[in-house]
């Protein structure tokens, strides 16, 4: 049996009144009205050079066992996400720092990952983010598409770009394949940098284990019905 993980990220943008009038104007450039301004400003979480991961999830498919490291302090020790068998620990860290650490620690003995767009986002983010912060990596999260090192299951449910990707988001797969959509109680991806900003690091962490959780059941829906 291959030895694989899932895994998926959670993350933040940095306030904008860090950024200086350089950065401000460059990502402003396009903007032509108010809205559009604020969603520049909002789009700051999703590039690695104007945004940080707050969360990082793991799960081994095999066991039904993982881990979400998540920034913040618990508000009693650790906590044990369990649902259907599946038990993820929440874990809290210090900083960005540590959660890559963590992350690349944890994932270097496994020879295959799993995951939902992590080829075009979360590893991207994952490997400018370490590389940022001096985090060497242990492993190459975009490797050759073909091969079976990264098994990213959008790139599977599109066909390796045969099919459009319009309106292949995880909340919309879910709903189609009868899974429990992790969006399903309240919070979504977009919520994150509120939720971080208020301190609800925990809420975050408890998102991200629903998402791997859906990751776990589309990857066993699509082996059952589609895979090779």
């Amino acid at each position: 049996m291959t030895s694989r993980i899932i895994f998926d990220i959670e993350t933040t943008g940095v306030a904008w009144d860090s950024l200086d009038a350089f950065q401000q104007t460059s990502l402003l450039k396009y903007a032509e009205d108010d809205e559009e301004r604020e969603r520049a400003k909002k789009s700051l979480t999703f590039s690695p050079l104007t945004g940080e991961v707050v969360a990082i999830g793991l799960l081994n498919p095999n066991t039904d066992r993982g881990v979400v490291y998540y920034r913040g302090s618990p508000s009693i020790g650790n906590e044990a996400e369990s649902r259907e068998a599946v038990k993820i620990i929440l874990h809290a860290v210090d900083d960005e720092r540590e959660l890559l650490e963590k992350f690349w620690a944890d994932t270097k003995n496994y020879s295959q990952l799993v995951s939902f767009n992590g080829r075009a986002f979360d590893g991207p983010f994952l490997h400018i983010r370490s590389a940022i912060l001096g985090i060497p990596a242990t492993k190459n999260l975009v490797p050759y598409r073909y091969g079976i090192e990264h098994f990213d299951l959008l790139d599977q449910l599109t066909f390796l770009g045969a099919t459009r990707r319009t309106h292949f988001s995880l909340d919309m797969i879910c709903k189609a394949f009868g899974i429990e959509s992790p969006k399903s109680h309240g919070i979504t991806g977009d919520d994150v940098p509120k939720l971080f900003q208020e301190g609800r690091s925990e809420d975050i962490a408890r998102y991200c284990a629903g998402d791997l959780r859906a990751t776990k059941q589309l990857l066993e829906k699509w082996e059952s019905h589609m895979g090779n």
